[in-house]
């Protein structure tokens, strides 16, 4: 009865074995499986009643396909540029404009004074003549306001002998004269302290300036004031105007009333520092 058993199961194998010859053929993989069919392992015992085991014959590997290796750029380092030094441009000074050494205004004159005190307005006039405004010498004298303090007005008598101080009989200083000139129409500025290049500036510009000295630009000696309204000041005797309208290295050229002379830079700047370089100047 084994033996049949046996033989029966040979014919089994072997038409199993010829199905997958078949089927292997056809797939173009019987090199393959009858390589690996040989080294399978029928497992069987002599005393084992089951059927043997086939082995399983394992599926063929899967081909991976071609997989180029991806290029992953790394990160290039862009250098730092160089720091450009920045350069801040300075800007150069200005530069004043060179004083000349002479200058002279032509084209003004003038008159004597037709009151005893009243230079102020003669000077006045005449300057307001050179910027083209006529102006009457009496006209002008009426106009200025009258105080005891000559920074607001006219002080004393226009009649009086010259060479008196506050309260007495004396004149007016720079700044009722230019307020006057300004109702005029005239671009008039009054100065205290006025400097010596200042006024050199004024003549080259071809500016005359109304200065206020001592006689006929001669030495004084200053003198403390007290007006009524308190108000403090300094005067000195002889107090004068001129017009100032020419200089050069040594000398400063004056119009007075008619007269036109030079005096020294220094026996000018001596006279004009009694009353605190008052002027009158164009104001542009």
């Amino acid at each position: 009865m084994k033996q049949v058993y046996f033989s029966l199961l040979g014919v089994a194998a072997g038409l199993v074995f010829w199905l997958l010859f078949v089927a292997l053929g056809r797939s173009g993989l019987l090199a393959r499986t009858l390589a690996q069919v040989s080294t399978a392992t029928i497992a069987q015992s002599p005393t084992d009643t089951q059927p043997p085991t086939l082995s399983a014959t394992p599926a063929p590997p899967t081909t991976t396909p071609f997989q180029p290796n991806t290029f992953t750029p790394t990160a290039s380092i862009t250098p730092s540029s160089t720091p450009t030094a920045t350069f801040t441009e300075t800007p150069l000074p200005t530069l004043t404009p060179s004083i000349p050494n002479a200058a002279a205004i032509s084209g003004i004159s003038g008159r004597w004074p037709a009151l005893s005190l009243d230079c102020e307005a003669r000077s006045a006039v005449d300057w307001a003549a050179y910027f083209g405004t006529p102006i009457d010498e009496l006209a002008f004298f009426n106009g200025l306001p009258l105080s005891d303090n000559p920074n607001k007005g006219f002080v004393g008598n226009v009649y009086a002998p010259w060479g008196q101080v506050p309260p007495s009989d004396y004149g007016v200083h720079a700044s009722p004269v230019a307020q006057l000139l300004r109702a005029y129409g005239l671009k008039a500025d009054a100065i205290t302290g006025l400097s010596w290049d200042a006024l050199r500036s004024e003549i080259a510009a071809g500016q005359p300036v109304i200065v206020w000295i001592i006689g006929r630009v001669a030495l004084g000696t200053p003198v403390a004031y007290t007006s009524a309204d308190g108000a403090q000041t300094i005067v000195a005797r002889f107090e004068h105007t001129v017009i100032v309208i020419g200089y050069d290295e040594t000398r400063v050229t004056v119009l007075d009333g008619d007269w036109v002379y030079q005096r020294s830079v220094k026996d000018f700047l001596d006279s004009w520092a009694v009353l605190g370089n008052m002027a009158v100047i164009w104001d542009e």
